[in-house]
C-alpha cells in the first residue's frame, strides 16, 4: 500500500477491490496514469452535478490542474453558482419518494423547484443571479461584444458583485475555481437552462439580441480549435459523469475533424471513463457501452476504456480524492 496517500485513498486502496469498487479503482489509476504521462483530461458533467455539491472536490481537482476543459449542461453551469450565493435559502426533502401530486404543487407555490431530494429557491438563486447577469449581457452588447455563456458567468463571478451573497465557503465553488483559471468550457444546449430561459425571455421583449450571445455551433468550431491544439502527445482523455448532451457533444468533436474535416491523422481520444446509473440499454446513449463509441469513430481500439455503474455523487468525489491523493 501507497505511503504517500491520504486516509481516504489508502482505505479505498484496501477495500475497493472486486465489482463496482474495482472498475471505480481501476478508472481513477488509469485517469492518474494519463496525467502522468502528460495527457489531459476533459471531464463532462451532465445530471445535477452542481446541486449534489460536486463542486468540494471538483473546484480543488481544477486549483491542481487535474482537469484541462470541462463540458457541462447549462443548468451545472448556472447551479454552482446558485449555491454559492443561496445555500442557506435551499431547502432538503429527504422523503421525495412519498411526495403526492399535491406537495409538489405546493413547493411550486412556494417557489421551490425540485431537484431529487432538493430544492432550489426561485428569488434567492435564480432571480439573485438574474438582474446581476442581465447587467453583463446587455453591457457587452451595449458595446458591440460578444460573448460564450461561460464567459459571461466567468464576467459576472470575476467583477466581485456577488460577493455580497456568498454563504458557502466559495474555495468549494468549481466555477469560481473555473473562472480563476479561466479553464475551457464548452455548455452544448445552453438554451435549455433557467438563464437560457430567461435569455431567451429578454430576446422575445426586444431587450437583448440573440447574437449577443454566442451559439452551440460556435461552441462545436471552438472546440475542434481546441482539441487540434491540444491532442498532441499522450493526447486528451475523456471523463464522462453521467451522460446526454454535455457527453456527446464534446465527445463528437473527433469524429467530425476526421470524417467532415478530412484530417486522417486527428488522434482518438486518448482515456475513457464513464459514470452512470443508467443500465446497458436499447437506443440510449447513457446506457451505450464504451465499445460502440469505436464504430462512431470516437475511441480508438486501444483507448484505455472503464464504465463505473454507480451514483456518480458517491462515486465522482472517490476517484478525485484518489486523484488528489487524499
Amino acid at each position: 500500500m501507497s505511503t504517500t496517500r491520504g486516509p481516504i485513498s489508502q482505505f479505498m486502496e484496501r477495500n475497493y477491490l472486486h465489482f463496482n469498487a474495482a472498475a471505480m479503482m481501476d478508472a481513477a489509476k488509469g485517469y492518474e496514469a494519463h496525467l502522468d504521462e502528460g495527457g489531459k483530461m476533459m471531464i463532462t458533467l451532465a445530471g445535477a452535478m452542481s446541486t449534489a455539491e460536486l463542486g468540494i472536490s471538483l473546484a480543488e481537482m481544477i486549483r491542481q490542474d487535474k482537469v484541462s476543459i470541462i463540458s457541462c449542461t447549462g443548468a451545472n453551469l448556472e447551479e454552482d453558482i446558485m449555491n454559492l450565493v443561496a445555500h442557506s435559502h435551499y431547502k432538503r426533502v429527504p422523503n421525495y419518494r412519498d411526495l403526492s401530486p399535491q406537495d409538489e404543487w405546493d413547493l411550486l407555490e412556494s417557489h421551490y423547484n425540485r431537484v431529487t431530494d432538493t430544492c432550489i429557491p426561485e428569488e434567492e438563486a435564480f432571480r439573485r443571479l438574474q438582474k446581476h447577469i442581465y447587467k453583463v449581457w446587455k453591457d457587452a452588447e451595449d458595446a458591440g461584444e460578444r460573448y460564450f455563456p461561460h464567459e459571461y458567468m466567468y464576467r459576472m463571478l470575476l467583477s466581485g458583485d456577488l460577493e455580497q451573497y456568498y454563504e458557502i465557503d466559495p474555495k468549494n465553488s468549481w466555477m469560481l475555481a473555473a473562472a480563476e483559471k479561466n479553464l475551457p468550457i464548452v455548455v452544448p444546449g445552453w438554451e435549455d437552462s433557467t438563464m437560457g430561459n430567461i435569455f431567451a425571455s429578454y430576446v422575445i421583449k426586444g431587450q437583448l439580441k440573440a447574437a449577443t450571445m454566442k451559439s452551440g455551433i460556435e461552441y462545436m468550431a471552438w472546440l475542434a480549435d481546441w482539441y487540434v491544439a491540444n491532442s498532441e502527445g499522450k493526447g486528451i482523455g475523456f471523463f464522462q459523469i453521467g451522460g446526454g448532451i454535455a457527453g456527446d457533444f464534446p465527445i463528437c468533436v473527433v469524429p467530425m475533424l476526421y470524417q467532415d474535416m478530412e484530417m486522417e491523422n486527428i488522434p482518438f481520444w486518448s482515456y475513457f471513463c464513464q459514470i452512470s446509473d443508467s443500465t446497458t440499454s436499447y437506443g440510449s446513449y447513457s446506457g451505450a457501452v464504451p465499445n460502440e463509441k469505436i464504430t462512431w469513430g470516437k475511441l480508438d481500439i486501444h483507448t484505455p476504456k472503464f464504465i463505473v455503474e454507480s451514483d456518480a455523487t458517491i462515486v465522482a468525489p472517490l476517484m478525485f480524492a484518489w486523484i488528489l491523493k487524499m
